[in-house]
């Protein structure tokens, strides 16, 4: 039993570091986070004056994962308790907090809205930092969870976030889209450029129907219902 854990384990990361960098990497890298016993993974990347979401996904709750990025973009992650630390923290680290170590510096208000309201009970931090990124890594388990924690597992999902987003710095395309198909991709990239369906339409040689077919597909794999929640989740806040 204990073999064929660990043996699956080192299979979801082998597919993590093949595919680093690559429009694949999201879902291997989900898998094996859910594989962990998390409901939810969500990864920031901090700059002094700005955040941009990179990954949100819950793993029975789409919805929900997109409504706590976009709050947390809207100017939120400045209450972040961990912020001053990975802002000061060195590069080629990566760095383990859990709620109880930060619980007694949070805010009341962002404790209930990110906490309480949605039900995410537990919260594992790795504060990772490269040469171009900082990063904030939270994995959320709710009280229905019972798989056990392991940290050094839960490191190394750092180091593998880490690893593929420093790769990924200088794309134009925002990094939660790779869970899309290309044409879904394309799509809510010409969305985001402020093209109309027709446009589109042209850009990618299909009838304009088909575009909203794309659009409709994209929205429900990311949780949303509109062009103003696609921009709410993929824009950098300032």
């Amino acid at each position: 039993m204990l073999w064929t854990l660990m043996t699956s384990t080192a299979h979801y990361i082998d597919l993590c570091l093949a595919r680093l960098g690559t429009d694949t990497f999201a879902q291997a890298f989900c898998d094996f986070v859910e594989r962990l016993g998390t409901d939810q993974i969500m990864v920031f990347s901090i700059e002094k004056r700005q955040a941009t979401c990179l990954m949100s996904r819950h793993f029975s709750q789409t919805a929900l994962a997109n409504e706590l990025a976009a709050m947390y973009l809207d100017g939120w992650y400045r209450n972040d308790p961990l912020l001053p630390e990975l802002l000061a923290s060195s590069p080629g680290t990566v760095t383990l907090r859990s709620l109880d170590d930060v619980s007694k510096d949070m805010d009341a208000e962002y404790r209930q809205k990110f906490f309480d309201t949605p039900g995410l009970l537990t919260k594992t931090t790795l504060l990772g930092v490269g040469s171009d990124l900082r990063l904030f890594i939270s994995l959320y388990q709710t009280g229905t969870s019972t798989a056990p924690l392991d940290p050094d597992l839960f490191v190394l999902v750092g180091r593998l976030a880490l690893l593929h987003f420093e790769q990924q710095v200088g794309s134009d395309a925002p990094a939660l889209l790779d869970v899309l198909s290309t044409r879904e991709r394309t799509v809510c990239l010409g969305i985001l450029a402020g093209q109309k369906t027709e446009l589109i339409a042209a850009n990618i040689g299909v009838a304009p129907s088909t575009v909203v077919t794309y659009r409709k597909r994209a929205y429900s794999k990311l949780g949303i219902s509109s062009r103003a929640s696609l921009f709410a989740l993929c824009r950098t806040s300032s």
